[in-house]
């Protein structure tokens, strides 16, 4: 993999960049935070060869959203069916604006 290849996937919010103790540092917060998210199925890290675990920047805006409700006074369980539940539905309303502008392209404006 040559240097261009590798900083193509730094800008990749998927793109598993993140060690655990770098995501815990970014955030503010302990690999236990970390954990206890993976533990509820909010984010799933994947594994390195190692079986390291390694952090997307959109696992970490993920974190530290709960990490928010979190820091209000938010048990951590419900934090991440919180954010599970604000998730959906941004990509509901994502799917309803694209249905929206399909079905205004479809349909030429009436004459009057």
């Amino acid at each position: 993999m040559t240097a261009d290849n590798s900083l193509g996937r730094l800008e990749d919010d998927d793109y598993p960049a993140y060690t655990m103790g770098r995501a815990a540092e970014i955030l503010g917060t302990t690999p236990g935070f970390l954990r206890a998210v993976g533990e509820a199925r909010l984010i799933t890290p994947l594994r390195s060869e190692g079986g390291h675990r390694r952090y997307s920047r959109y696992q970490l805006r993920i974190a530290a959203r709960a990490r928010e409700l979190v820091d209000q006074g938010t048990p951590i369980d419900a934090a991440c069916r919180i954010v599970i539940l604000e998730d959906q539905l941004e990509e509901a309303q994502r799917i309803n604006a694209e249905y929206r502008r399909a079905g205004d392209s479809s349909h030429p404006p009436s004459a009057a």
